[in-house]
């Protein structure tokens, strides 16, 4: 399967008024290669494996492949990661026809605010919240699994 998607980061904290919910995550990497990342994550009473492809080179799409797992079995995973984690709250944010994926980041990549929307095509219309700002889809250093390796408290403003 295919995720199309783009992301922004986001100026203050407004979209959590809009938020229908909330959720709290944490993952971590079996392997970060870009051209196969291997991802758990535990969300709530959930849990998930996660195989994405390489982006494409306008970094709007790549191949992602995911399977719910049991939790304990994610949490055993979970030790067997590369060192780091990410740690965030999930705001889920409908927007007209989308529903906008902002995370806020603590841990290691305090102070980062991300909103992703998924699309059906790379040249989908979609109506941007205000709170958007710049958006930085395509820019690898924003990846979550890059995020492990050079973690936002270590990036100069």
């Amino acid at each position: 399967m295919t995720e199309i998607e783009r992301k922004f980061l986001v100026e203050g904290d407004t979209f959590k008024k809009e938020a229908t919910k909330k959720l709290y995550f944490v993952q971590a990497y079996l392997n970060t290669d870009p051209d196969r990342t291997i991802r758990i994550r535990i969300t709530d009473d959930n849990a998930f494996i996660t195989i994405k492809g390489r982006s494409s080179s306008n970094g709007l799409s790549r191949y992602e492949w995911e399977k719910e797992i049991d939790v304990n079995e994610a949490k055993e995973l979970l030790n067997l990661c590369e060192d780091g984690k990410i740690e965030k709250y999930r705001y889920l944010v409908p927007k007209g026809d989308h529903i906008f994926e902002v995370d806020e980041f603590h841990g290691d990549n305090e102070g980062l605010v991300l909103a992703e929307v998924e699309l059906g095509s790379e040249e989908e219309d979609f109506e941007k919240p205000r709170w958007i700002k710049q958006e930085v889809t395509g820019n690898s250093a924003y990846y979550n699994s890059s995020l492990i390796s050079n973690p936002f408290k270590n990036w100069k403003s």
